[in-house]
């Protein structure tokens, strides 16, 4: 049974100028929001990183978070949404070329849970039983 879906979104190719202004990503933000219908617990978080770097966001939702980072000196921006109850599509690929200046979006839907589980290996699949936190900290 899934819990929840999750938005990987990747855009490319976007304006770096547009990357580090705190405005223009949190508008991308609140539109998501808005669209979305989801409910923002307390205030979203930014910080602005020192020139040249770019910014990150988080908004913890009732419905769990959207998180933001850029990287001004890759022309990338990466939205991570989760959301434990079903939401409409949003329109990622258009908002993201025109608010950002993209050229190339990448959105990848993951669904969360038990049925999800049994169709990918698990983090600690990877790694044999005797590897110790130590071993997996290290890699």
């Amino acid at each position: 049974m899934s819990v929840g879906t999750e938005w990987l979104v990747d855009a490319e190719g976007c304006s770096s100028e547009a990357l580090r202004n705190i405005a223009t990503v949190r508008a991308v933000c609140e539109e998501v929001v808005a669209c979305l219908g989801l409910s923002v617990v307390g205030q979203p978080l930014w910080h602005q990183f020192p020139p040249p770097g770019g910014v990150t966001g988080l908004y913890l939702l009732t419905e769990s978070h959207l998180a933001c980072h850029t990287y001004p000196e890759r022309g990338t921006a990466t939205f991570n949404l989760y959301c434990c109850r079903p939401r409409p599509a949003f329109a990622w690929d258009e908002r993201l070329r025109e608010s950002l200046g993209a050229t190339r979006v990448s959105v990848r839907l993951v669904d969360r849970g038990s049925a999800a589980e049994s169709e990918h290996a698990t983090f600690e699949s990877m790694f044999s039983e005797s590897a110790t936190a130590q071993e997996v900290t290290s890699l």
